[in-house]
């Protein structure tokens, strides 16, 4: 993107963000789900981090709440609450690590600090601030815009979490004591102190709530944030107090001696306030990921009583913390570390048409990257053409893919707002793209008018990734039905475009599935020039004739290929030794076609590499000039290694008896090319007279 567009980009998903942000916390109404509204807040930050001229005070990055509920009365917080940026990849904690640095002009990761992170889990729930003079709770309030938040004194009270009165300064000296800290270092005995946490609902009480209120007809919460939300705001303090909320407190707005935020906590601890024991410092990054993956991983979670939606890193030595000071709403030293949503926002970057097994024309949208439940996704299925309509879907949408369930990702909304005008209408294709046939429509599908068009190119497909072709192995029968049907393959060439992402969203697969199919594929990426012809699936072109052609001219590129090979004519063709006029026409033909080169130039897209080494190595070895007949089988080896054996040795392969043959070899049950060797006279060589012959 040009300037312009970036700061039209930044300008209107700063209008849609706030739209969100107000009726969520304004409204109380949720319109986009908090994953998806995070990744717009995300791309704003990250787009405002990148063009910094054209960050501005009314920018959502520079807020932290919203405007505070009229029913409640008004509190003006003594210092900002804050929030936190989000992170969703190690990447994005580096570059976090990175800014923070160059901020303060030096490391913030040393051997001088032992401990140089605090990690938290991120409760997902809502942020509260408690004030207590002389040891007493006196007051007790929501973020709202982080200025000015909302009095729910009455309703915090109700939570047992949440202490009356802080403890006794001779208990707090033995429980520091017990914690291995001394007490002669730290203010106990505070007579303003302000702490703030985070409130929360259990799952088990949220599920049995929403029982409840589904059998009366009451309101159903969609998440165990939005009832602890709900329940804090209730003007009936009854109601709260029935909802049983829980609290975990976090901060200290004071300074009571405490040189770390470890320490912090450990005060809090100490003074009475419930604390979460998971929470933990660390001595570097590796630590810090180690930490987010262990409490990533989802039976772990499961087994929590309460939802967490990813993990908080703050820099741990408090001086350092506040010589970082604020970036826009939230502390520079701090982040939120995201576990991968459900939902996130991503752009289409093009509509692309798979032809199934069964010839119907399947609708793909390819995706600007986007990371999901720990995936990497790049496609999504739009089913049929009547999604795209309903959807009002075009090339450019800023969309949101939503992947519940964990089963295939789906598109659900199209965030209209975010156009720039440059989106492209998309077109139902007229022909077929894999043999140009005329495309007709049966109700809301959409085929090749060729009956036989599905068929074949799966039979292509499976030709394509044989042994003795690209010798791909990890792909069967199955799967490539799958592939096919879900969109993700129309020719070869899209086989070396598939991520793991796009494998492991599939029914009865998985990551580490995902991750061998796509290691198989990359590792076959190098091939012989010969067993590339082959695999092109050329009519009349076997494996010896297609060695043939790669000896008689070698190339050691696609495009070199291309280039000779698409001027060779019928003369050409025909006067190389064993190809005749069938033969030649065929290949002629072939190439001819500009589909099939335009099938080769994606080949050579996707990086696949021509080898020409084997090629070189046949000259001048002691089975040149000597043809050979394979018949039978033979006990110690293959038929295909046999084969590669004869042609490492100079030798050639031919499919069929005649008198120019050499040798005839007879494995057990030889068929027919053995009777008709002996009625011309063809040597025949037993197994063991063969395996001789190649040592």
């Amino acid at each position: 993107m040009d300037k312009d567009e970036i700061k039209n980009r930044i300008e209107k998903l700063k209008t849609e963000i706030n739209y969100y942000r107000y009726a969520y916390h304004v409204l109380d109404k949720s319109l986009i789900s908090d994953a998806a509204l995070d990744s717009l807040k995300k791309e704003l930050f990250d787009l405002e981090t990148q063009h910094l001229e054209f960050i501005t005070l009314d920018s959502p990055t520079q807020r932290i709440g919203g405007e505070p509920l009229k029913k409640f009365k008004k509190i003006s917080h003594e210092t900002t609450m804050l929030s936190f940026n989000d992170a969703f990849s190690e990447d994005d904690v580096r570059d976090w690590v990175k800014r923070v640095e160059n901020y303060l002009g030096h490391s913030i990761i040393s051997e001088n600090l032992s401990d140089s992170f605090y990690c938290e889990l991120k409760i997902d729930g809502l942020a509260v601030e408690l004030v207590y003079e002389n040891g007493i709770f006196v007051q007790g309030s929501t973020r709202g815009d982080g200025l000015i938040g909302e009095d729910i004194t009455q309703n915090l009270k109700t939570i047992e979490a949440i202490p009356l009165e802080i403890l006794k300064p001779d208990e707090i000296a033995k429980n520091l004591k017990n914690l291995g800290l001394d007490f002669n270092d730290y203010v106990i005995n505070p007579v303003h102190l302000i702490i703030r946490g985070e409130v929360f609902i259990n799952k088990k009480e949220f599920e049995k709530i929403n029982k409840e209120a589904k059998k009366s007809g009451g309101k159903i919460f969609a998440n165990p944030r939005n009832m602890a939300a709900g329940s804090v705001r209730q003007l009936n303090s009854k109601i709260t107090a029935i909802r049983k909320l829980d609290s975990f407190q976090y901060n200290i707005i004071a300074n009571l001696g405490q040189k770390t935020h470890e320490e912090e906590h450990l005060l809090l601890k100490a003074f009475g306030f419930k604390t979460n024991s998971y929470n933990q410092s660390v001595k570097s990054l590796k630590e810090v990921f180690e930490f987010r993956n262990y409490w990533g991983n989802k039976l772990r979670r499961k087994k929590l009583p309460y939802e967490i939606d990813g993990v908080v890193i703050i820099v741990n030595n408090n001086k350092i913390f506040e010589n970082a000071g604020v970036i826009g709403k939230a502390p520079r030293a701090a982040i939120a570390y995201k576990f991968s949503p459900k939902e996130s926002t991503t752009i289409i970057e093009n509509i692309k048409i798979q032809i199934g097994r069964t010839g119907v024309l399947t609708p793909v949208a390819i995706l600007k990257p986007v990371e999901l439940t720990g995936i990497k996704i790049t496609h999504a299925t739009l089913h049929n053409f009547d999604q795209i309509k309903r959807l009002e879907l075009k090339i450019g949408d800023t969309v949101i893919v939503s992947r519940a369930g964990d089963v295939i990702p789906q598109i659900t909304q199209v965030l209209k707002e975010l156009r720039t005008g440059h989106e492209k209408e998309f077109k139902i294709p007229t022909h077929c793209p894999i043999d140009n046939a005329r495309v007709v429509n049966v109700g809301a599908i959409w085929r090749c008018s060729n009956p036989k068009c599905g068929a074949k190119n799966k039979r292509s497909l499976q030709h394509f990734v044989s042994r003795t072709a690209f010798d791909i192995r990890g792909l069967g029968k199955k799967i490539i039905d799958k592939f096919l049907d879900e969109g993700l393959i129309s020719d070869a060439a899209d086989i070396f475009k598939i991520e793991e992402g796009d494998i492991a969203v599939l029914e009865r697969f998985g990551e580490k599935s995902a991750q061998n199919i796509i290691r198989e594929i990359q590792a076959h990426k190098t091939i012989s020039l010969a067993r590339f012809i082959y695999s092109l699936g050329i009519l009349h072109i076997g494996e010896e004739t297609a060695l043939l052609l790669a000896k008689q001219y070698s190339v050691s590129s696609i495009k070199e290929f291309i280039e000779k090979y698409k001027n060779l004519s019928l003369e050409d063709l025909q006067n190389i030794r064993d190809i005749g006029p069938k033969v030649s026409q065929s290949v002629y033909k072939w190439f001819y076609d500009k589909h099939n080169i335009e099938f080769l130039k994606k080949l050579e897209k996707v990086g696949i590499i021509i080898e020409t080494e084997k090629l070189k190595s046949l000259k001048a070895e002691k089975l040149r000039g000597k043809t050979f007949v394979l018949t039978g089988s033979l006990e110690s080896m293959s038929r295909d290694k046999a084969k590669e054996k004869i042609r490492e040795l100079g030798g050639d392969i031919s499919e069929s008896v005649s008198k120019k043959i050499d040798y005839v070899v007879a494995g057990d049950e030889p068929g027919s090319k053995y009777d008709k060797a002996k009625r011309l006279g063809v040597k025949i060589l037993t197994a063991s007279d063969f395996f001789k012959i190649l040592e």
